[in-house]
């Protein structure tokens, strides 16, 4: 058996991409199904058509075509198929042509030059190319009306595509190869369609994009990113492919942009920290060289007592604030108003003002029990009053209304403690807001004036300040509203404007009346002018109305008359207002006394001289002690309600009239 010097198979072509270049599959088993068939030898050279293939890539495959003299022309033949062609970039040498070629792409020189050491007969030797071809192939049928006699060589030219340079490969043949059909390549990929020099059947070749790897066929391996070629130069112009470079840039601004703003928040928090340190330090500070002797809470107290400031705690707004219900550590109920619309940077007048209102000491002054100036927020915390205002009651809002001697007694205290700040103080203190809803009610319905927020100090050696006015419409002193000069007379007209209210149930201001009753003063003034009183009684004191109740309305209604009056010098001093009032309360505990005692002696009253005698002995001793009661100051017992919620029942609640009056002799 003949062992062949070399044996000859057929190759079948396994594309793979990596770096544009092709790899070669190394199975040498038969595969006619394939293309582009290849041969394959002994040593394992891989030859087509027994031309030796120096290198395949994506769109050619290169001949050695060694010089050879004798080589027939026929040989050419075996260069063309109907999956691969040479391409017009090469120059095909051959000998002994009848017809002759003008225009060849190599220069006859260079020709001479490369292969000047065959002697193969030079003068006999022929270059042939296409440069001018439409199909960028050399035509066969062109090629073969030459009629040369041998194939000597070839030359190669590649053109370089950023100068006007060419290299020259001597002893090559390029040839373009394609696959039949129409362009199925990935999307990474570019198609190159190509019609074929030799049967002009359609066909494509795929190339994966600048930065990919792969055959490119959608059939074969497709295209994928090359990781190991991309550097951060090429991320950056994006030749890696697709929004790469987009993506790395919006990476970078956002995560700039992320970090100095992360930056900014940290700086300015950790400033605010220890601007509000400093603050509270020079705050404290403050208080214990201006010598506040009331408990200065923090402000995170405050909040947590409040359920940081809830509406559900909110119990109203104040002249400069609003109100809220709190339960301190020691589970104390009290109001906590928070001031608003204050200068922050004003603390040394906040702080004058709380040691204002920490002196005054009076029973029926609401109580100021604490402060807090932290945070930029100026809090004062008061004793809490459950029973709420006086014209929450008065307007029904509270329980069913109050009976008279209770109305009496709270109108007695209430100007008891406005003569104490006009009287008691030095210099005096004109409240500038006196209202029933200023007037707050303890669980025992003792009343409690409150809202100093308008307050201000009076000159003692004058009889007005001049201030712009300030107070609530339906109570404000016509005077000083029209010549803004403010004396004690001022508290004394807007509390004949209370009176008016205790006697009437009515508000000071309601737009419901008819126009010529608006205000609740004008109505007031013009029915006890004309004697005609009846006509505004509340109708729930006319049920209980005996003669002592009906003589002390038309009283209060008069002290209410001579308060309202429109010239200042013709209204009464507090002081004159409390001891009227305090007398009106004191007959009416002195008749009850009178009559206790007739019975027990057994003895009738005939006459009209005897009775009024006695009462009036008692009643001006018990007026000696209740003037200095005025101004006697004391301490007031902490009370803490079960709730804040809790309702008050008028008819399980009320005092009796005896008891608040037996409570106010004690």
């Amino acid at each position: 058996m003949n062992s062949p010097i070399h044996f000859r198979t057929i190759l079948y072509l396994s594309i793979f991409f990596l770096s544009s270049n092709i790899v070669l599959g190394s199975n040498c088993t038969h595969s006619p199904g394939c293309p582009i068939q290849l041969n394959c030898t002994s040593n394992g050279q891989i030859v087509i058509n027994k031309f030796s293939v120096q290198s395949v890539t994506s769109d050619t495959i290169l001949i050695n075509l060694l010089p050879q003299c004798t080589r027939p022309f026929s040989a050419i033949h075996n260069l063309f198929s109907s999956n691969y062609a040479p391409t017009s970039r090469n120059g095909i040498l051959f000998q002994n042509c009848s017809y002759s070629q003008s225009s060849c792409l190599i220069p006859s020189t260079m020709i001479q030059t490369h292969f000047e050491l065959l002697d193969c007969g030079k003068e006999n030797m022929s270059c042939y190319s296409e440069p001018n071809s439409e199909n960028n192939f050399i035509d066969l049928k062109n090629l073969s009306r030459t009629r040369c006699g041998s194939l000597f060589s070839a030359i190669s030219v590649e053109s370089n595509l950023n100068s006007s340079a060419v290299s020259l490969d001597v002893q090559v043949v390029q040839l373009w190869w394609w696959v039949h059909g129409h362009c199925k390549c990935s999307s990474n990929a570019n198609c190159a369609k190509i019609v074929s020099p030799i049967d002009g059947k359609l066909g494509y070749r795929c190339q994966c994009f600048e930065g990919f790897i792969g055959d490119g066929f959608l059939a074969g391996s497709g295209c994928r990113k090359d990781y190991t070629t991309c550097n951060p130069s090429k991320y950056l112009s994006g030749k890696c492919g697709g929004t790469t470079r987009v993506g790395v840039l919006v990476g970078g601004i956002v995560a700039g942009a992320s970090l100095m703003v992360s930056v900014g928040l940290i700086c300015c928090f950790i400033r605010r920290r220890l601007s509000f340190q400093n603050r509270s330090r020079r705050n404290r500070e403050l208080c214990e060289t201006t010598g506040i002797t009331i408990p200065v809470y923090q402000y995170k107290e405050m909040e947590k007592a409040t359920d940081f400031f809830s509406e559900k705690r909110r119990l109203g707004n104040g002249a400069y604030g609003t109100v809220y219900s709190g339960k301190l550590q020691n589970d104390n109920w009290v109001a906590i108003k928070r001031i608003r619309n204050r200068d922050t940077d004003s603390i040394e007048q906040f702080i004058n003002e709380i040691n204002l209102l920490s002196s005054v000491n009076h029973p029926n002054l609401v109580r100021l029990l604490g402060c807090s100036i932290e945070n930029g927020e100026q809090i004062l915390v008061y004793e809490f009053m459950p029973n709420g205002t006086l014209s929450q009651h008065l307007q029904r809002e509270k329980g069913n209304g109050l009976p008279w001697p209770v109305r009496l007694t709270i109108a007695a205290e209430t100007a008891q403690a406005i003569a104490y700040l006009h009287n008691a103080l030095h210099p005096p203190i004109y409240h500038r807001d006196v209202k029933s809803s200023n007037i707050l009610l303890d669980y025992n319905y003792k009343s409690k004036v409150a809202d100093f927020g308008l307050s201000r100090l009076g000159m003692v050696e004058s009889s007005h300040i001049s201030t712009a006015p300030q107070g609530t419409p339906g109570y404000l002193d016509p005077q000083y509203h029209q010549n803004f000069q403010l004396s004690d007379k001022s508290d004394v007209y807007s509390f004949g404007v209370v009176l008016a209210e205790i006697i009437m149930g009515l508000k000071a201001v309601d737009f419901a009346r008819p126009q010529d009753e608006i205000n609740l003063a004008a109505l007031a003034i013009d029915r006890i002018g004309k004697d005609n009183l009846d006509e505004i009684i509340d109708p729930s004191i006319e049920p209980h109305m005996d003669a002592w109740t009906l003589s002390s309305v038309h009283k209060v209604a008069e002290l209410a008359f001579r308060c309202l009056a429109f010239h200042r010098d013709m209204r009464p001093s507090m002081m004159e207002v409390a001891i009227e009032l305090e007398q009106l309360s004191l007959r009416k505990w002195v008749n009850s006394e009178d009559n206790i005692t007739g019975s027990s002696e057994g003895s009738s009253i005939s006459s009209t001289s005897d009775v009024s005698e006695k009462p009036l002995n008692l009643s001006i001793k018990k007026q000696e002690m209740d003037i200095k009661s005025i101004f006697l100051t004391e301490k007031v017992k902490d009370y803490s309600p079960v709730s804040v919620q809790d309702p008050w029942n008028s008819e399980q609640s009320s005092p009796s009239c005896s008891r608040l009056l037996n409570h106010i002799v004690k």
